[in-house]
């Protein structure tokens, strides 16, 4: 159940995302929204990866990454709230997706690493 809950999220954050920098290409933003466009879909991809790992490890290992990119993709929505060129709305929006993300991740980190012993 979590993975599909992940699944899902992972590509609602991947889509919120790429309708956002499409936003900020168009007011020319375009460091900040390629970096927030890589990070929020390597979530995405990572966690669709783990599914097919060759062993336990690598499912772990791709969730790591997922992990990784997810608190990027937050440090990004953060920058781009403070230097005003998102509103607290829609940083609230993606972010809510973002952390609970970052939660079932860790849980499914933690749930795949205790059943490797």
């Amino acid at each position: 159940m979590k993975e599909d809950k992940l699944s899902d999220l992972s590509m609602q954050l991947s889509v919120d995302v790429l309708k956002l920098t499409k936003e900020l290409r168009s007011k020319h933003e375009t460091v900040i929204s390629n970096q927030i466009a890589r990070s929020a879909t390597s979530v995405c991809a990572n966690i669709a990866e783990s599914k097919y790992g060759h062993s336990r490890a690598d499912f772990i290992a791709k969730l790591e990454i997922a992990l990784k990119e997810a608190n990027e993709t937050g440090k990004w929505l953060e920058m781009l709230l403070k230097a005003d060129y998102i509103d607290e709305t829609t940083y609230k929006s993606i972010d809510k997706i973002c952390s609970t993300i970052h939660i079932l991740l860790i849980a499914s980190i933690k749930t795949a690493k205790e059943n490797m012993k």
